[in-house]
């Protein structure tokens, strides 16, 4: 168990504390206004922490606080890490960007690509190209998610019992199966689509490396790194866990907000599917940590994780012809906005701040979780911020762009 702390004051590393107070007051506000529950920040530069701050509850009925160590649902932000895990094996040499995924995985031999109809009656044909690795990891595979409802192949997800959560009984081979046959949305490399892409590329991670996902984490990524708070839910943890855990709570179409406990069910029993798309719970001090080690270019405390060259390959847009999400994606449910946003191996990557209407630096590179919970990495400020929260989905608190916009107005240096 770790706790951040501040190591420097804001004004040592170009910081006006002053202005930085807006920030916390913003989100005290909106706990006062019962937007949201409670919150965790942290924000270093220079690798140091200057802010480290929270406020409201993690169990807002019972009105416990938000505490150092509250574990959060980080949902996708869980896809970084396991993008992470599916570079650290490409690293060794288990396989190469364009590889099919059917050689790891059978079942996507023969993907078929959506031409018409209904979820009822869908008319489909033969993929031109295979679904390759680096689609995966860019979300450029032509698959979906259950939770859009947009497309018959969503309605098709949802039919299987894949919406937000898997179904109790089934694994992540099973899982990943049934996906295989549902039409992909368009020719792989074709758009770019938010999707179930980082799951499957948690199983490419258990067939190359003989483990399971959750171990291969533990051993490979989490425990070398001192995230200890991090795993694949809270069953089969010291039980003092669940109470540090914070209650999932929805936003209702008056903003009231009222506890969403079956949603976040998932994360408090024994889990047989790991989910390496949005299966995390962790800390703030873990994540902090966890960036970190992309800040040092792969390593951190004497722990090299990755190669200096793979985090520059990692956090630079990998979409064709250096195009942003607005051009090359489909206008749906996602954790970034599309305007002047690419995307990476696992990351959202601002291309154009104005565009993104911003102040972000070009570079920067982020994600962020169905509950709220968000993370970047400027690397031209030598900024890293985690921000935990538990309102669920994120579009029902679109906090992100403020949070930027009030970290940017405190950097006075």
């Amino acid at each position: 168990m770790g706790e951040l702390q501040v190591e420097v004051e804001p004004r040592d590393v170009g910081i006006d504390a002053e202005r930085l107070s807006r920030l916390p007051d913003y989100l005290d506000r909106l706990v006062e206004a019962g937007r949201m529950p409670g919150w965790q920040l942290a924000l270093s530069r220079g690798g140091r922490p200057f802010y480290v701050g929270s406020g409201g509850f993690r169990h807002a009925e019972q009105r416990l606080p938000v505490e150092p160590d509250t574990i959060w649902r980080i949902y996708s932000m869980t896809k970084p890490i396991t993008s992470v895990a599916a570079m650290m094996l490409w690293e060794e040499g288990a396989f190469e960007l364009s590889d099919p995924v059917s050689a790891f995985i059978p079942s996507f031999a023969d993907v078929r690509v959506y031409a018409g109809g209904s979820d009822l009656k869908p008319l489909t044909v033969p993929a031109q190209e295979p679904v390759r690795i680096w689609h995966l990891l860019t979300h450029t595979s032509g698959l979906t998610y259950g939770f859009h409802r947009v497309h018959p192949s969503d309605a098709l997800l949802r039919g299987a019992g894949y919406e937000w959560n898997y179904p109790p009984d089934a694994t992540l081979a099973q899982a990943v199966d049934t996906w295989a046959p549902v039409p992909l949305l368009f020719e792989p490399g074709a758009e770019w689509n938010y999707s179930l892409a980082t799951d499957v590329l948690g199983r490419v991670v258990e067939v190359v490396s003989g483990s399971r996902l959750d171990r291969f984490l533990d051993e490979r990524i989490l425990c070398p790194l001192g995230m200890t708070d991090t795993s694949f839910g809270v069953a089969g943890r010291d039980p003092a866990d669940a109470d540090r855990l914070a209650r999932l709570y929805a936003a209702t179409p008056t903003r009231r907000l009222v506890a969403a406990d079956a949603v976040g069910a998932s994360l408090t029993r024994p889990v047989n599917a790991h989910s390496g798309g949005g299966g995390l719970v962790s800390t703030a001090h873990d994540y902090h940590r966890f960036l970190l080690m992309f800040r040092n270019g792969g390593e951190l405390d004497g722990v090299r994780v990755l190669g200096p060259r793979t985090v520059a390959a990692m956090t630079r847009n990998h979409l064709p012809g250096d195009v942003d999400l607005d051009t090359f994606g489909r206008p749906l449910h996602a954790e970034t906005p599309y305007r002047g946003v690419g995307f990476g191996l696992g990351f959202a990557v601002v291309l154009d701040p104005v565009a993104f209407r911003s102040a972000a630096s070009p570079g920067e590179y982020s994600w962020g979780g169905a509950a709220s919970t968000a993370f970047w990495v400027d690397p031209l400020e030598d900024i890293t911020c985690v921000f935990m929260t538990s309102v669920f989905p994120s579009s029902a608190l679109p906090v992100r762009s403020m949070l930027r916009q009030l970290v940017a107005q405190a950097l006075v240096d």
